[in-house]
C-alpha cells in the first residue's frame, strides 16, 4: 500500500494550527510548493520534507511512524463545514480532516466576478459539481459553458480548468473531487 505523503503532511500541518502560507514561510519554501505536496501533485525529496517538517516542528521518523485517527463522524451542521477558501471564493469542506479519505466534498460560493484564478488548474482525478444558485462560467480545455441552477459538470481534472462567477449575484454550488486536492 502506497503511503499518502500529501494527506499526512496536510494532517500534521492542520493539527499544528498552521496555514499553508505560514508553514511555507517557516520552511523557506513557497506556499504553492506546500500545496503541490499536500495534493500529491509532486513528491518532496527527503531533504525537502525534513525542511518542511522542521517548520512544524516534527521529526522525520515521527512523521512516518504515527497513524492519525480517521474521523468516524457522519453528520455535519452548516457551522461545522471547514472554510478552506480565501478572497472572493468560499470553499467549505465537509469533514475536519481528509486524511485517509478518497473524496473531497465542498460547498462553494463565488462572489460576483470572482474566479478560481487566471491560470487554469490541472491535477489528478475527477471532479463534479451542481450549481445551486447564480451563474458559473466553467472552462475545461477549449470548452466553455455558463451554468445556472440545476446545471452540472463532470470532468477529468487533468484537463486544464477554471471557474468564474458571472452575473450580479453570488454563485453557490456543491462539488466533489477525487482524490482530495485542497
Amino acid at each position: 500500500m502506497e503511503l499518502d505523503i500529501g494527506g499526512r503532511l496536510r494532517y500534521v500541518r492542520e493539527r499544528s494550527g498552521l496555514s499553508q502560507r505560514q508553514l511555507a514561510k517557516k520552511a523557506g519554501v513557497t506556499n504553492s510548493t506546500i500545496s503541490l505536496y499536500e495534493s500529491n501533485s509532486a513528491n518532496p525529496s527527503v531533504g525537502a520534507l525534513k525542511r518542511i517538517l522542521d517548520g512544524i516542528p516534527m521529526k522525520l521518523a515521527d512523521f512516518f511512524a504515527f497513524e492519525p485517527e480517521r474521523s468516524e463522524k457522519v453528520f455535519f451542521s452548516s457551522e461545522e463545514l471547514k472554510e478552506i477558501g480565501r478572497g472572493g471564493v468560499s470553499y467549505r469542506q465537509v469533514g475536519e480532516s481528509l486524511f485517509g479519505r478518497s473524496l473531497q466534498m465542498l460547498k462553494e460560493t463565488y462572489q460576483p466576478g470572482s474566479d478560481s484564478g487566471r491560470v487554469l488548474l490541472t491535477h489528478q482525478g475527477e471532479e463534479a459539481g451542481v450549481v445551486i444558485s447564480g451563474r458559473l462560467e466553467v472552462t475545461v480545455g477549449s470548452e466553455r459553458r455558463i451554468l445556472g441552477p440545476g446545471d452540472a459538470y463532470y470532468f477529468d481534472s487533468s484537463r486544464p480548468h477554471r471557474f468564474r462567477c458571472v452575473g450580479q449575484v453570488p454563485c453557490e454550488l456543491v462539488s466533489a473531487s477525487t482524490p482530495p486536492t485542497f
